[in-house]
């Protein structure tokens, strides 16, 4: 029997591609359709609304804190990738991250606020970080215990 060499490429692809179906399923976020925004349940139109421009304003509030969040992130992961990290500069980025991600809170803990106005049982759902997905407020991961230390 002759073997054909068509069959491990598309072995290959056929796996590819069931990983990539995969993978989008498990990237949907929760609710399907609200990207940033709380879940509307038990709201009245109105209160929906209100709350929805609430969530709106804080987002667009937050968007340059969140661009320079990013942009420390990768400045932090640049450090300590660096041939000899400098435990100095990784310490002083990480406590800029910190500020960056406080101020994020302070506008988030207003919101909030302003939202249990609106509607006293809503529950705009879980912080930064808090919730499925990748938060850079979150930082890059510790690094791992020196050899023999748990």
């Amino acid at each position: 029997m002759k073997k054909s060499g068509k069959l491990p490429l598309l072995l290959v692809l056929a796996l590819a591609l069931s990983l990539g179906l995969v993978a989008s399923v498990w990237a949907q976020p929760m609710g399907k359709g609200m990207g940033h925004g709380p879940v509307m349940m038990n709201l009245t139109p109105e209160q929906a609304g209100k709350i929805f421009d609430l969530n709106e304003k804080m987002y667009a509030d937050t968007a340059s804190l969140r661009r320079q969040m990013m942009v420390k992130n990768a400045e932090l992961e640049a450090l300590g990738k660096a041939e000899k990290p400098d435990q100095n500069a990784i310490q002083a980025k990480q406590k800029e991250l910190n500020a960056l991600g406080d101020q994020i809170l302070e506008k988030m803990t207003a919101t909030r606020s302003e939202a249990k106005k609106i509607a006293p049982n809503f529950d705009m759902g879980p912080g930064p970080g808090m919730g499925m997905g990748m938060c850079p407020a979150a930082g890059p991961p510790p690094p791992p215990p020196p050899p023999g230390r748990k």
